[in-house]
């Protein structure tokens, strides 16, 4: 009786450690996934508002769809960009300031097309 009951007492006493042993490898990998996807994610997001904010007119910027323009007018959610020049005129199409991807060097349009 008397080691039955020691086992009982140690049993009980390595019950919260263990639980929290348990744990741990859950912990380790939330912390693996944190720094491998969602802080580069977010650091991206930041970058990406932060091109968006800063767009200005006369900008050559290359839209979600791979459409590549020079932006002619800038509103708080859209963009006209001028994608084309057809003699005096031109072809102008309006995307979201989300959709641009990119900003690029000036003069990368005249090398494209």
């Amino acid at each position: 009786m008397v080691i039955s009951s020691a086992f009982a007492q140690s049993a009980a006493a390595a019950g919260p450690e263990s639980s929290l042993l348990s744990f741990l490898p859950l912990i380790l990998m939330f912390g693996v996934l944190y720094f491998l996807a969602i802080r580069p994610q977010m650091k991206r997001q930041k970058e990406h508002k932060t091109m968006v904010e800063s767009l200005q007119k006369g900008d050559e910027v290359v839209a979600a769809g791979g459409l590549a323009g020079r932006i002619a007018k800038i509103n708080d959610a859209y963009i006209t960009l001028e994608i084309a020049e057809l003699g005096d005129k031109t072809v102008d199409v309006v995307v979201q300031r989300a959709a641009v991807q990119t900003v690029l060097p000036k003069g990368s349009l005249k090398d494209i097309r």
